[in-house]
Order: structure tokens, then C-alpha cells, then sequence
């Protein structure tokens, strides 16, 4: 008998192991993570670059919520701590700063019928969410809401109590600055529209057009529309019964239009009926969101598309294999992973067709076209990883990029469904394309790419809409206070300047390889011009004034936490004195040497100086690996940063995701290399968390076949490295090239007991 119970003991650990070995990548995908602390992702359900993403709406009409869109700052269509739901939001935004998208709310409800969303929220229970689906139960209904979706439609199946259920489908209400929609009642069962949307950080001229076609699987017992209407003044508030409040249309069924409508059907429902909503979308028009959902959807069958979202995220992140590593960390990695699939996005219909970037036209591609390009922050890491595991994407992305400068003759900077919202600084393209064409990816128009690049780089300020106040840099090497102040940010000339300097060496490096001698020595020489704002009272980067004076008075710690401070977007003179990743040695040079530099940097950390949400200074830690026998100081750095700001809990992320950016750098710190100068194929390596990992790669791209990155990890507390091997050789250096890396294959590291 004991014998028995043993072997029936081992038979079931045995059975258990070999279910957690084949366990995916998808298993770990907790999209709960970063749903807080101002990292503003969510847990709705999208598909890898998906353009339609359906996602729990909980930022206002209550006080019961922690955050309300309307009552400050707020760019995320949910918050984890919220409990007042008020419907699922179509086609939203994924770790973007900035408020927009997030509209068309669908909303069950049971009783009578009521379409003030500050009356018809409910709180909500149970909570599920992985990738492609998501769940919740409505306490106050009863109601079962489940969510999933495919590239541009989506499929809603909400389980009502008996008796009378509501859908509401909120069109004045979401996440946009923009107001304004149309409804059109197509027959008992679906109706079409469009929706405005834009004004994305500051730009009130971004605006664009979203179309619909909205299906329900149960024909209503009764349906109509509805609007506020205006607060009437004088005499006619008098007669007006409706005056501020919303007026419900239920005889009439033609087309409507206003600020803040909606409609709704009502049904009489059995006891645990489902009703199932899809909805198709498109940035042309109605037709094209028609034949999206009718493509993409043919019948309706919410277990398939549930079934099909999960087996797209399978093939995305099982891209990366893990060994080690405990049940945390792995959530941790597999999430940011997830995160880095989101955007950018496609916009084109299933019929090729989208919108021409800054015009009116519709164009037809052949391929994939790209939106959502929030490149001042993917430039730094971002890129490079899609790089490695998804040459492909990101070929087709690069050029989405080439052809918006075609359409309209710029590139993009922060790029929103065809519009250029002109957010943040530099000419983050460069970096991008250059480190993608140094990396052996081709399949572009570099000429045409470089062509734009020469125009950003040399075109006087007021011809120059990537660079509009370049002329003193051309002139002076720098930037002078007084220039340029677009935004609510104030002044960001040292900043600005900053990231002319990294696009241009970048550029300097394409040029190079390009045989264009004369400009790569121009743009190399251009990206030095950092040296005029070092001053040796601060010890820090500083703003020059236009009579060549340093700015004073000066505190170096203004700006921290995103406030404004003269010189700098986002952050302080510490945020940004060490960003010159491409001329390491020369600001060491300034510093007095490599002692002050290390003392110095290492004071960022101690003295809590550093910002890890704000990128800028992201790569700072590697910076020590620069400097034989302080490399210590990054493993050790990395390490710590790693374990305070990231954790798989719903503030598992140090602030805004910026579409993937922070997820990536968690991501690189990892695996155990990181590429720490944007434009420049190198990486400096530090300590995996795990003991192995595969990097399964793209044989059409990289033939010499998977990387593995393998440790000798007996201890979790063993941190620093203590040799390294790659392709059997051993390597003196902690920066290796891209061309190493691949050509390598295995890269070993022995680890210090």
C-alpha cells in the first residue's frame, strides 16, 4: 500500500513538472501589472499590434474612484484601485502619457432604463485578464461582462439575470479632448457611426475620424438614442424640460449627430442569457469597418476569438525561452514582453486602405501600416529589441516611418493615426532607422530615408518642423534659453539640444556606411557640441543664455518628479548630465577624469537622483561598465533597480509605461545586455536573472541561428560576473557588438560564489 502511494506520488509530481516545463511564455502575462502607479496600462483585451483593444472603463462619474479623468491629469482609461465601472472602451492607448482614444463605451445594464453613466455605473467583482480576454462581474447587476477581440473588431458577451437588460453604447464620453460624433441606425440589430477624435498633448489640430458598425446578436424590444442637450439660458431654460439633462429619442430612428450621444436597446431576457456585441472599426470609413468586423469575424464565436488571441500571444512571446528564475520573475518578464507587442499598431483596413499621414486621402499599402509611433522613447530600447526577435515588424515599421515622410515630408516624432502631434523633442527616427540598417535589416528605402534626415539635420529653423530652433546649433554648437517654448513644459533647450546631439551622431554613423565622408565628419562633429553646457560650478550640464553666460541662479536638483525647471523636459540637470552615450569618454574628459565621473555618477544613485521613470537617464547604470574593473558597479546597479522598481504586483512598473519602453528596459536588465547608446549596434552586458535563455531568432534574418545566454547560477544571491565566454572565446570586454552577439551564439558567464 505504501509502495502504491508512492508511486502514485512521484506519477503526480512527475506529471506536474512536465506541465510547468510546457508551460508558454502567455501562461505568465499577468495584465494586471503596471495598471497603477501612473504606469497607465491596462487589462483589456487587444492582439499583438492590434489596432481594436477593448478595455474595462473605470475614470469617472464616482467618488468611489481614486483617480477621475476629469478631476486631473489622467491618460488611462483604467486604474486599478477604481471600483466604479461605466462600460468597455474601443481602441485605446497602452502607456502613453498623454490622454486620447477610448471611446465608444458599451454598457450592460438590467431595470429601467437610465442614460446618465454618473447614475447607470457599477462597481464590480472577480476580475479576470490574460492576454486577449478579460472578465468582471457587475455587482450592482448581476451581470457577467466578458471581452475579447481580433485585429480590428471586437466580440463582448455580457450574461444578464432575467429580466429587462440594457446595452447602452456611450458615444460623449471617453479619454479624447475632442468631442463630437455621429449615429446611424443601420436595422433592429446594428447600428454605425463615427466618432472625432484627437487634440493628443497640446495639439489642437491632431484630430481624425473613427468609424464603426456595431452588431448585437438579440433583436431589442426597444431602442433609440440619446443626447444632452445644452444648458438653456433666460426665457428658454423656462420651457425647455430638458435643459442640461439627457433626452432620450425613442420615435425616432434616423440619423443623429452631437457632442454627447449615445444609444441603447432593451431586452427582455431569460434568466443567464447572453447577448453578444462585435464591433468593427476603421480610420477610413464606415464600409471599411464593415468589411474589418465581416473579415475578421464571419460568425460569431466568442471561445474561437478567445482561442485565436491566445495562440497569436503564444507565437509573439514564446520568441524568448526561460530557465530559472522564480514564479515572480517570470510574470515580471513575460509581462513586459507583452507590453512591448502593443504598439505600434496597425492602421491599415483588411483591404490595405488607411489614411495619409497629414492629408485627406486614402492610401492603399500592400503591407502592414503602422500608427502610435512614440519614438522619443521606444528610440532607446525599444527599437533594438524588435530589432533582434522581430526583424520583420520591424522592417515593415521603419517603413510605415519612410513613407509618412513620403505622404507629407517629415518624419514622424510622435505619430497618432496619421496626424503628428509634435510631443517631446530630438529626431528620434535617426537612432532608429540607423541602428535598424547598421544591424543588416534592409528592406527599405535607406536613400530616401537618409534624404530626410539630411533635411532635419540642415534645414534652417524656420523651414524646419523636426528642428525649429536649430539655427544657434548650427551657428554655436547649442541652444540657448529663449527659443523655443511650444508646450506646457516651458523652456527645453538643453534637452533639446541633447537629443540633436544623439540623432546626429547616429546620423554621422549612417553616413559612414553610406560613403558620405563629408557629412558623417559634419554630424560627428555637430554631436560634441554638449561640451558648451558643462559647467564646472554645478558639475552639471547647464542652460546657456544668449550672451553665452550660464543660467544663474542655478540648482541642478530642479525639475526632479516632472515639474518644470528651466533647460530640461521632464526631469532635472542629474537626469540628463550623463546622457551622452555616444561620447562617453569625452565628458569623462570634462568631468576631470575617470575617478570624478565614477564618484559622480555613483552619487546620482546614492543620492537618489536617479529617475528610473524617465528615460533620459535609463541607461545610466551601464555607463560604469565603460571602465574596467567598475563594471561591478552596473551588475550591482542594475540588479537593485531592478528588484525596487519592478515587481509583478499592479505597480510592478516605475511610472509610464511610454508604449513599452520601461517594460524593455526590465526586459534587457534581465537577459543581461543592454544597448545603451541609441544608433550604435553595441551592448553592455550584466548579470541575467536567469540561469539560461534563448532567444529563438528569425533564420531568414539571422541564420547563424538562436542566441543562449547561459549562466552557472547556483545561488539567487550571487550577483557579479566573474568570466565570460562567447562562441568559446573569452571576451575582455563587457561591450560587445550586435555582430558578436549573433555570430556568437552562446555566451557564457561564470558567476563569483
Amino acid at each position: 500500500m505504501n509502495i502504491l502511494k508512492l508511486s502514485l506520488i512521484a506519477s503526480l509530481f512527475a506529471s506536474m513538472a512536465m506541465t510547468a516545463e510546457a508551460k508558454s511564455g502567455v501562461d505568465y502575462v499577468d495584465p494586471f501589472i503596471g495598471t497603477t502607479n501612473f504606469s497607465v496600462c491596462n487589462p483589456g483585451a487587444v492582439r499583438p499590434h492590434g489596432l481594436m483593444s477593448v478595455v474595462p472603463f473605470n475614470v469617472m462619474g464616482s467618488d468611489l474612484n481614486k483617480e477621475d479623468k476629469d478631476k486631473r491629469w489622467w491618460s488611462a482609461p483604467y486604474e486599478y484601485h477604481n471600483k466604479y465601472f461605466t462600460g468597455f472602451a474601443h481602441v485605446t492607448l497602452s502607456g502613453v502619457g498623454c490622454p486620447e482614444l477610448g471611446t465608444l463605451l458599451t454598457m450592460p445594464t438590467t431595470g429601467e432604463l437610465n442614460v446618465d453613466y454618473r447614475s447607470y455605473g457599477s462597481e464590480y467583482r472577480n476580475e479576470q485578464a490574460r492576454p486577449g480576454y478579460y472578465s468582471n462581474e457587475l455587482t450592482k447587476y448581476g451581470i457577467r461582462c466578458e471581452v475579447s477581440s481580433t485585429m480590428r473588431s471586437s466580440i463582448e458577451r455580457f450574461t444578464f439575470p432575467k429580466g429587462q437588460g440594457n446595452l447602452l453604447f456611450n458615444l460623449g464620453n471617453g479619454l479624447t479632448n475632442e468631442i463630437g460624433a455621429t449615429l446611424r441606425r443601420v436595422s433592429d440589430t446594428e447600428f454605425e457611426g463615427m466618432r472625432l477624435l484627437g487634440t493628443f498633448c497640446y495639439n489642437p489640430q491632431a484630430v481624425f475620424p473613427m468609424y464603426f458598425v456595431v452588431r448585437v446578436s438579440k433583436a431589442p424590444k426597444k431602442s433609440g438614442y440619446w443626447k444632452k442637450q445644452p444648458d438653456m439660458l433666460g426665457a428658454a431654460k423656462d420651457w425647455d424640460v430638458y435643459s442640461g439633462k439627457y433626452k432620450i429619442y425613442t420615435n425616432y430612428g434616423r440619423d443623429m449627430a452631437g457632442n454627447d450621444i449615445g444609444y441603447f436597446m432593451s431586452f427582455d431576457c431569460e434568466d443567464k442569457e447572453q447577448v453578444e456585441v462585435q464591433i468593427g472599426v476603421s480610420f477610413v470609413s464606415i464600409a471599411n469597418a464593415r468589411e474589418n468586423l465581416n473579415a475578421e469575424q464571419p460568425q460569431r464565436n466568442f471561445e474561437r476569438v478567445v482561442s485565436e488571441s491566445r495562440a497569436d500571444w503564444s507565437n509573439i512571446l514564446d520568441r524568448i525561452t526561460v530557465e530559472g528564475g522564480t514564479e515572480e520573475q517570470l510574470r515580471l518578464f513575460y509581462t513586459a514582453l507583452y507590453h512591448t507587442q502593443i504598439h505600434p499598431n496597425v492602421l491599415q483596413d483588411v483591404n490595405g486602405e488607411y489614411p495619409r499621414m497629414e492629408g485627406d486621402e486614402i492610401l492603399k499599402t500592400k503591407g502592414n501600416r503602422y500608427t502610435v509611433f512614440s519614438l522619443w522613447d521606444t528610440y532607446r530600447n525599444l527599437s533594438q529589441l524588435q530589432t533582434l526577435l522581430f526583424p520583420d515588424r520591424q522592417e515593415e515599421m521603419v517603413r510605415s516611418m519612410i513613407d509618412m515622410y513620403k505622404e507629407w515630408g517629415w518624419m514622424p516624432k510622435w505619430e497618432l493615426y496619421g496626424r503628428e502631434t509634435w510631443t517631446m523633442e530630438g529626431d528620434p527616427s535617426i537612432p532608429i532607422i540607423t541602428d535598424t540598417y547598421l544591424k543588416g535589416l534592409r528592406n527599405f528605402d535607406i536613400e530616401t530615408a537618409y534624404k530626410a534626415f539630411h533635411a532635419s539635420a540642415t534645414l534652417p529653423g524656420k523651414e524646419n518642423k523636426m528642428r525649429p530652433d536649430i539655427d544657434w546649433y548650427y551657428n554655436k554648437g547649442y541652444i540657448p534659453m529663449g527659443m523655443y517654448e511650444a508646450d506646457l513644459s516651458g523652456d527645453n533647450s538643453v534637452s533639446h539640444a541633447l537629443e540633436y546631439y544623439v540623432a546626429d551622431n547616429a546620423l554621422s554613423l549612417l553616413a559612414q556606411s553610406l560613403g558620405k565622408t563629408a557629412d558623417s565628419k559634419l554630424f560627428r562633429q555637430r554631436s560634441l557640441g554638449y561640451k558648451h553646457y558643462y559647467s564646472k560650478e554645478s558639475g552639471t550640464l547647464r542652460p546657456i543664455l544668449k550672451d553665452g553666460s550660464f543660467l544663474t541662479p542655478f540648482n541642478p536638483e530642479d525639475g526632479a518628479d516632472f515639474s518644470n525647471a528651466p533647460g530640461f523636459h521632464e526631469g532635472s540637470a542629474w537626469n540628463y548630465t550623463f546622457y551622452v552615450p555616444h561620447d562617453v569618454q569625452g565628458l569623462v574628459k570634462l568631468m576631470g577624469g575617470q575617478r570624478k565621473f565614477i564618484d559622480k555618477l555613483q552619487m546620482v544613485f546614492d543620492k537618489n537622483l536617479y529617475d528610473p521613470a524617465n528615460e533620459p537617464d535609463i541607461a545610466y547604470p551601464y555607463l560604469f561598465s565603460y571602465f574596467k574593473g567598475e563594471e561591478w558597479r552596473t551588475q550591482k546597479t542594475v540588479a537593485e533597480l531592478l528588484k525596487k522598481y519592478y515587481s509583478a504586483r499592479p505597480d510592478g512598473i516605475p511610472g509610464n509605461d511610454d508604449c513599452g519602453t520601461m517594460s524593455t528596459w526590465a526586459i534587457f536588465a534581465m537577459l543581461g545586455f543592454y544597448p545603451d547608446c541609441p544608433g550604435s549596434p553595441y551592448y553592455t552586458l550584466t548579470t541575467p536573472a536567469f540561469s539560461k535563455v534563448t532567444l529563438h531568432l528569425d533564420p531568414k534574418y539571422y541564420p547563424q541561428g538562436d542566441i543562449v545566454i547561459e549562466t552557472d547560477r547556483t545561488s539567487p544571491s550571487q550577483l557579479y560576473i566573474n568570466s565570460m565566454t562567447l562562441g568559446g572565446k573569452k571576451l575582455n570586454s563587457y561591450r560587445i557588438s550586435h555582430k558578436q552577439l549573433v555570430e556568437g551564439k552562446t555566451l557564457k558567464m561564470t558567476l563569483k560564489k
